[in-house]
């Protein structure tokens, strides 16, 4: 009778490599930094003021007065949201990566879906349209271009595998959903909001709503499409073993 062989270990215990803690790492830190830096520069205003196009944020009082007020907008962008969940994930994955329990898989989830929306949704709907000047010119492209480019990369290339499966695709909508609430719940307080198409006070409450399920229905999406790569990617890696 032949010994049995060791049962591979579940996704919920997986030890990353050497490499991929690394890598890990280095993802956290770059999108940490990178929402303290930002969080820093708009604080002292240090950016170029753009004079707000609608009811979007940008008004501010000059000086100590208004730090307050740059630093509320800051935390309301969907852009540093983002960038805090993969600095969260990514900094739990190589710092406490076992157990991999379904809190970790979530946010790990969101991370790779709200990093990617933040790069596509940039691309797509604000950059035609954006005045970069001044400190924008660097951390623009470092937030929106490459924290979602090296997440995606170090998705592909270290996983962990095996992590995101249908028990996650629904969740991973839940910090989406709460900035949402968050950001509509204070523009209709304040009368502003930190992106055009959700500019209620210009394009009513029917057109921000449709705006904003489709955008939903696309993380969804995304989502689903990346579940599918890792089936992918996990089935190649096991016929490469099986040679």
């Amino acid at each position: 009778m032949q010994p049995m062989t060791p049962a591979a270990p579940a996704p919920e215990h997986l030890t990353p490599t050497r490499s991929a803690s690394a890598a890990y790492a280095a993802t956290a830190i770059l999108a940490g930094v990178g929402f303290v830096f930002v969080g820093f520069l708009t604080a002292i205003g240090a950016y170029d003021e753009v004079p707000p196009v609608g009811h979007v944020y940008g008004a501010h009082v000059e000086g100590f007065a208004g730090v307050i007020s740059r630093l509320a907008d800051h935390v309301s962008y969907f852009t540093e949201w983002s960038n805090a969940v993969v600095a969260i994930a990514f900094g739990i994955a190589a710092w406490r990566p076992h157990p991999l329990t379904r809190v970790k898989r979530v946010l790990l989830g969101s991370a790779l879906v709200m990093i990617t929306v933040t790069a596509i949704v940039y691309q797509v709907l604000l950059a035609p349209t954006a005045h970069v000047t001044g400190w924008s010119v660097l951390t623009n492209p470092w937030q929106h271009i490459v924290v979602p480019v090296m997440v995606v990369v170090v998705y592909l290339v270290w996983g962990p595998r095996g992590w995101l499966r249908r028990d996650v695709i629904l969740p991973i909508l839940i910090i989406p959903v709460a900035w949402l609430i968050w950001v509509l719940t204070r523009g209709a307080i304040v009368g502003a909001y930190p992106y055009g198409f959700l500019d209620a006070s210009t394009h009513g409450w029917p057109a921000v709503l449709t705006t904003v399920a489709m955008i939903l229905a696309f993380g969804v999406a995304l989502a689903l499409g990346f579940w599918g790569l890792d089936i992918a990617i996990r089935g190649q890696q096991r016929r490469r073993l099986a040679r």
